[in-house]
Formats: C-alpha cells, sequence, structure tokens
C-alpha cells in the first residue's frame, strides 16, 4: 500500500490483480481486516485474475497445500475473481500463462510494448540463482512440471533482449539473459 500511496495511486483506482498464484506470501495484500475481524477486498474495484486451476486448489487445498491457501485470503475476494485456464490476453501486451510447477495453478505474465518484452516467471524462477533448470525450490510442490516449465520458457525468452523479472530475488529486480545464461543487462535492487 505504501508504493502505491508514494505514487498517489488509491487501492480503489485499481482495475486487475493479476495473481501468479495464491499462496500466502502472494496474496495477503488483497484483503483487509476490520476491528470487527470482518475481511474485507482492498482492491474493491477490481478484477483478480488467476488460473481457474489455483483457484480451484485454493478453495479446496491438498495435504501439501492447505497450509498455505487460507480462506481469509479468499473469501472477501471471491466476487472479484476471474479465472482462465490455459493462457488470458488480459490487453494488448498483457499475457498469462498457466504453467503449474510451484503450485498446480501456478501462471507467468508476459508483457510486451513494441520490440520490449519482460516476463514475469514468478516462483518457478524465483531469483537469477535459479537459472539451472533443476534447482527448483523446495517449497514447489510439482517440482518437475517447473523444470520441465523453465526449460521451454528459457528455450522462448532467454534471448539477451527480454526481461526476466523478479521479486524474491536479493540483488535484481530485473535482467536480461541469452542462451547461454549469461546476464546482458540488469536493475539491481
Amino acid at each position: 500500500m505504501q508504493d502505491l500511496k508514494e505514487k498517489g495511486i488509491k487501492p480503489e483506482e485499481i482495475d486487475y490483480c493479476l495473481m501468479t498464484h495464491l499462496h500466502y506470501d502472494h496474496v495477503l495484500g488483497l484483503t483487509g481486516k476490520r476491528e470487527n475481524g470482518e475481511y474485507f477486498s482492498i482492491f474493491k474495484n477490481a478484477e483478480i485474475i488467476v488460473s481457474e486451476t489455483e483457484w480451484l486448489e485454493m478453495k479446496q487445498p491438498n495435504i501439501r497445500s492447505k497450509s498455505t491457501y487460507w480462506p481469509e485470503n479468499w473469501q472477501a475476494i471471491e466476487s472479484q475473481v476471474k479465472t482462465f485456464k490455459n493462457e488470458l490476453d488480459l490487453l494488448p501486451g498483457v499475457k498469462m500463462i498457466h504453467t503449474g510447477g510451484h503450485s498446480a495453478g501456478h501462471a507467468v505474465i508476459e508483457l510486451t510494448s513494441g520490440a520490449e518484452r519482460a516476463v514475469h516467471m514468478a516462483d518457478i524462477f524465483p531469483t537469477h540463482a535459479h537459472q539451472n533448470v533443476l534447482w527448483v525450490t523446495a517449497y514447489d510442490d510439482y517440482p518437475l512440471d517447473s523444470i520441465f516449465q523453465k526449460q521451454a520458457l528459457f528455450e522462448k525468452w532467454r534471448d539477451g533482449s527480454t526481461w526476466f523479472l523478479f521479486y524474491h530475488d536479493a540483488k535484481y529486480h530485473a535482467v536480461k539473459l541469452d542462451q547461454a545464461g549469461e546476464i546482458t543487462d540488469s536493475i539491481l535492487v
């Protein structure tokens, strides 16, 4: 909220929240709690976009995922959620792609503008150190899916000109990688 406030943006002015997945560390900012204990939507006018698989798993978690999908994180926003199956071209230059891997419904976001492209691979490529396709996190629910998806997406996007965006990396906000995995450009934290 502080970042929005610094830019002069009010929560009710947000039209879309693109959710790569709904683990608690990604979804906590969608709801708030009133003094009487009632939960409410922070972005009350936004469509919350998530893969159908992720939404269904959040509502009915399995034995492994139940500790990260909490009802208080989705009940107040349920009427705002819009789901997609495999891919969604949300707006010109904004595409969401279901990958699975980190969670059953995990998705990545591809952003394009003219010749510029950035991809947010979220938690299947959480830091620049996870370039080796075999390096997955211990909290990936479907690690083989992460490996196969990361391999396919690297073949597509490791071209030396596509930005890879991070929110878990301690060193970089974004990097460009060539086919050999060398950093051709970067934006430091």
